[in-house]
């Protein structure tokens, strides 16, 4: 949106709501409040939303229809756990999307951004073709060629007309462990080769420099990885350890290792080990197997990627990191 559109839609929103002070309130914190389509820009001005805000003690506080990309509210402060606000935004044609815990303080405005699909949205990739990917992403683009050798370009597009879910599954998981700070390098920078017959829509696999387990398990030291339950091996049968990213509420990274020797192959003299990386929704590991594990395991479906653009690119936004551009869009 440009520049004194965004600035007119915020005077307009702020005109329509009471008690938006000019200087902060010691009672009033200020939530900006920021829509996006699947394309990753302000959603089109004049979309009725429905948005609805709860505190922490679920009393409702707002629940109206608006047409502004972008609103600003000021909401009370308790200084307790009334504060803990949910907001909650739908359009009719989109998929429901909301962000909870969400606080505010006098002295420190707010901005939350959400993202709305479309309820058929598909999955597009036309800037996440071959030469994008070479241009854009060249270490994934240097895995993936040593992976299909023959003609990596053909592989490629093949995967995206047949199996769209997988190439945007691997996309989400390249993109987001390539935003991932190791004590040396990132976790991508240790893959030598994807298992491209076991590319799935919910992670994938591949080989990478054992150096990498040491790495992970250095970050796990720094409180940057949580080291999983034996019980969650279960889920990845075969694996031998597995360490969670903890640095959003939604959408970490989960690297899964293989170290038998049975799952290691030697590239070019280095025994590598085989890695499954993953997305998982939640953090907290009750709402992983409550909202995830258990309702997947009952209809026998997986983690939908589609689910995981979202949700990654709201916790990216939430944590102030670069913008999550797996280079598909949804549209």
């Amino acid at each position: 949106m440009p520049a004194q559109k965004r600035v007119k839609a915020v005077a307009n929103a702020v005109n329509q709501l009471v008690d938006v002070p000019a200087a902060a309130d010691p009672g009033k914190g200020l939530l900006t409040l920021n829509v996006f389509d699947g394309t990753r820009q302000p959603i089109a001005q004049g979309t009725k939303l429905l948005v609805t805000i709860t505190d922490g003690l679920q009393n409702r506080l707002y629940s109206d229809y608006l047409t502004n990309a972008t609103t600003v509210f000021s909401l009370p402060f308790h200084d307790n756990l009334a504060d803990n606000y949910s907001v909650v935004v739908s359009a009719d044609g989109y998929r429901q999307a909301g962000f909870q815990p969400v606080r505010t303080t006098p002295p420190k405005p707010r901005s939350l951004d959400i993202m709305l699909l479309p309820n058929n949205g598909k999955f597009t990739f036309a800037q996440a073709g071959w030469s994008d990917v070479k241009a854009k992403r060249p270490l994934l683009a240097q895995i993936f060629a040593a992976s299909a050798p023959s003609d990596a370009g053909t592989a490629y597009a093949k995967l995206m007309q047949n199996h769209p879910d997988q190439l945007a599954c691997l996309l989400n998981i390249t993109t987001a462990m390539q935003q991932i700070s190791l004590p040396h390098g990132s976790p991508l920078d240790y893959f030598k080769e994807f298992n491209l017959d076991a590319l799935a829509s919910d992670r994938i696999f591949g080989y990478a420099d054992p150096a990498l387990v040491q790495e992970v398990k250095a970050a796990a030291s720094q409180d940057e990885f949580s080291t999983e339950p034996a019980i969650d091996l279960l889920l990845h049968p075969g694996s031998t350890s597995s360490y969670k990213q903890i640095q959003f509420g939604e959408a970490n990274v989960q690297l899964t290792f293989h170290e038998n020797a049975v799952d290691r192959k030697t590239i070019d003299g280095l025994d590598c080990v085989y890695v499954e990386p993953d997305i998982d929704y939640y953090k907290d590991p009750g709402a992983h197997l409550i909202l995830e594990v258990l309702p997947n395991q009952i209809t026998h479906m997986v983690s939908d990627p589609s689910m995981v653009y979202v949700l990654r690119w709201m916790a990216g936004q939430r944590a102030g990191i670069p913008n999550f551009d797996p280079l598909y869009t949804i549209e």
